[in-house]
Parts: C-alpha cells; sequence; structure tokens
C-alpha cells in the first residue's frame, strides 16, 4: 500500500483504506476503483492524500496507532460525552462523565502498550475534514506516545491523557456558527472563540474521575512560553508540563489535518513548522523529544531521493524514524523499475531524502502559520 498525492492519482487506481466524512461517516470504501469523476470530488472535498493499493507494493503494510475498533468505540464515547455538555453555560454534572472517558483512556493505553516502541504515525490521512472529537482523540494518542516516551507513570499517563482527550471540550460552550466558521475568524470571533479555554477549565475542575491537572491541560494548552499565549500569557515554568506537551501535539495534528480553508501539511512539514516556535513558544527541548517519537516519513509514501529515484517508504526505524527503509520504485529517469529494490537509509549514508513526490519540499507561507486548532 503506499500514500499518493491527491494530484498524481489517475483512474483506475484503488483504494487501500476508507476515506471517511467530518462526520466519521464512509465516504469511499476500501478497494473501490477510482474514476475521473471520484478523484475530482476528492479535490472537492479538499482530500490531499489517499492510499492506494498495488502490486509494487501490496506487502507494504501501514502500521495504526489504534486498532480500529479501540478508535471506533473512543469516538463513538468522546462524541456522546461532548454534545452532553453542549451549550450548559452554567455547567451541570454529567453522571459516570469521568468513569466513562477513563474506560476509553484505559482502551488507549492498552493499544499503545501493545506495541514495541509507539511512533506518532499519521492518524487521519483519509479524513475529508477536520473535527472535534477525531482532533481530540489524536492528541490525546500523539501527548500519550510522549508521555510514554518521557517515562511518565500510568498514573501521570491518565492525567495527561484525560487532559489532552479534553482540551478542547470548552467549545462545546462555542457557538456552532463561530466555531464551525469556514473563512478566517474576526478579532471579536476570536476572542469568544480562546474562551474555550477557560469553559473547559470550568467543567472540568470539580468533575469526579477527573483529576485536577487534566483540567489545568484544558486551561493551558493554548499558553506559550514567551508569555504571548492564552488566556493568562504564562511564561515557561509557570506553564505545567503537560500541557506544553498538548500544545505540540494539538498543533501537529492541526496542521496534519485538513481544514475548510487549508490543505494538510505532511509530518515533516508540520514538524519544520512547529521548529520556528523553538524557544519561544515551545521548549527546544521537547521539540527535539517531539521530532524523535513522529514518523516524518509515513509508511507508504512516495519520496525523491538523493539519486533522482523516486521509491515508498517500507518501513521505519523507530530510534531513527528520519532514516527509513525505502523500496525503490523509479530510477533516476523516471522510468519504472519491473524489479524495485530496497535501499536501507540507516546503513546507505549517502543517500538522502530530499523530498516527497508531488508536494512542494517548503509549505507556502499560508500553509506555514502556526494553526489554531
Amino acid at each position: 500500500m503506499r500514500l499518493v498525492h491527491i494530484n498524481l492519482l489517475q483512474p483506475g487506481m484503488k483504494l487501500g483504506k476508507r476515506i471517511y466524512s467530518e462526520e466519521g461517516l464512509v465516504l469511499l470504501s476500501e478497494d473501490v476503483e477510482l474514476s475521473s469523476r471520484l478523484i475530482g470530488r476528492l479535490k472537492d472535498l479538499g482530500v490531499g492524500y489517499v492510499y492506494i493499493k498495488d502490486a509494487a507494493t501490496e506487502d507494504i503494510i501501514v502500521p495504526e496507532m489504534l486498532q480500529e475498533e479501540t478508535r471506533r468505540k473512543a469516538l463513538v464515547e468522546i462524541k456522546q460525552q461532548f454534545q452532553s455538555m453542549s451549550g450548559l453555560k452554567t455547567k451541570s454534572r454529567i453522571p459516570h462523565f469521568g468513569k466513562a472517558l477513563s474506560g476509553v483512556m484505559n482502551a488507549i493505553l492498552e493499544d499503545i502498550g501493545s506495541q514495541k516502541e509507539a511512533m506518532i504515525m499519521l492518524m487521519d490521512m483519509n479524513s475529508s475534514d477536520f473535527d472535534l472529537y477525531n482532533h481530540s482523540l489524536n492528541v490525546c494518542v500523539y501527548t500519550l506516545v510522549l508521555g510514554v516516551a518521557s517515562g511518565y507513570t500510568r498514573q501521570q499517563l491518565m492525567e495527561i491523557g484525560l487532559g489532552a482527550l479534553l482540551h478542547d471540550i470548552g467549545k462545546t460552550q462555542i457557538a456552532p456558527e463561530i466555531l464551525h466558521k469556514p473563512s478566517r475568524l474576526s478579532d471579536e470571533e476570536f476572542k469568544i472563540i480562546q474562551q474555550h479555554t477557560t469553559y473547559g477549565h470550568r467543567i472540568l475542575k470539580d468533575e469526579p474521575g477527573i483529576p485536577l491537572l487534566s483540567a489545568h491541560c484544558a486551561l493551558q494548552h493554548h499558553e506559550r512560553i514567551d508569555g504571548s499565549g492564552y488566556p493568562f500569557g504564562l511564561k515557561d515554568k509557570e506553564i505545567h508540563e503537560y500541557a506544553k506537551w498538548i500544545a505540540l501535539a494539538d498543533s501537529y495534528d492541526a496542521m496534519t489535518t485538513n481544514r475548510v480553508y487549508k490543505q494538510a501539511l505532511l509530518p515533516h512539514q508540520a514538524v519544520e513548522v512547529l521548529y520556528t516556535g523553538s524557544g519561544t513558544l515551545y521548549e527546544q527541548r521537547m521539540l527535539e523529544k517531539f521530532r524523535d517519537c513522529v514518523a516524518i516519513y509515513p509508511v507508504g509514501i512516495s519520496v525523491k531521493l538523493s539519486t533522482g529515484e523516486v521509491g515508498v517508504v517500507a518501513s521505519i526505524h523507530s530510534r531513527v524514524p528520519q532514516r527509513p527503509l525505502i523500496r525503490v520504485l523509479k530510477d533516476a529517469d523516471g522510468q519504472t523499475l519491473s524489479s524495485p529494490y530496497e535501499i536501507n537509509l540507516l546503513t546507505a549514508l549517502s543517500v538522502m531524502i530530499t523530498g516527497v513526490e508531488g508536494v512542494e519540499d517548503t509549505p507556502s507561507a499560508a500553509q506555514s502559520e502556526q494553526v489554531e486548532s
């Protein structure tokens, strides 16, 4: 299976994974043969990349951070709990709220713990748009991987995981016409959106089963170490470490997920944008840890090599994700090889990845903005 940019799709190609709508509905099923009409429809929906099955890459397995059943059940529970809070300007106690989400956390931690070495993989490349429920789950999973890599205890993982899962729950108190506005927000509308941090803290701080530190994550995840964040303009050590990790995961997921007004960045591009905030928005040591946990070239993506050849990422070395195993499919003249072969960049040190096929290596100015989630 390989990940193909929307502009490189051709009629007759077969989908390798389902494509979902913002509501989580299946738009196109696995094994569907693409036509010109379907490709045009995917472009209209803003889909940037799709997984394709073909003979040259049929044995390449794209790893999943969560089992499909775990993800499906988690999203059902997240949606139900978030919707139960919607519009409650004066917080009313929701029975079993903390217990239900703790169950979600346990299932996610079990999936992550079952992996030999968990890494941050793309979760939503086959989604047509950004939505609050998938975003909350993605940020939770990414943050837990960072927590595991940081040596957190089970209790700490539950605290930061619930904080990440619920970091945006305050958005249930924001008017839908502002929250889902497809164009850029006015200054007044942005001030209203910013209130989701205090709304979230208010919802969570006295909730049974939700640690107080998790509530502080909702409050502080938009603070930045130079004091430029909100709601309080906290600086550096005034911000809890959990909130700093969630800020990174939050921004990363916002950049690597399709938006109405902006196409998703690839992981290596998003990490590059995050690094523009090193020492100002984010701690450098935390950025370095984040980078080391991200599969910046996802399994299945077509990359250009310094030799002029083009290949697909076949697998990733977890300790050095920047140097994956490449299956070469085209020679330096662009001719398709009848017998593809593999190059291990971990040992072939003279060969470099120079770009991703079909994609500009440098994000546009609009894409390079630090994205608000």
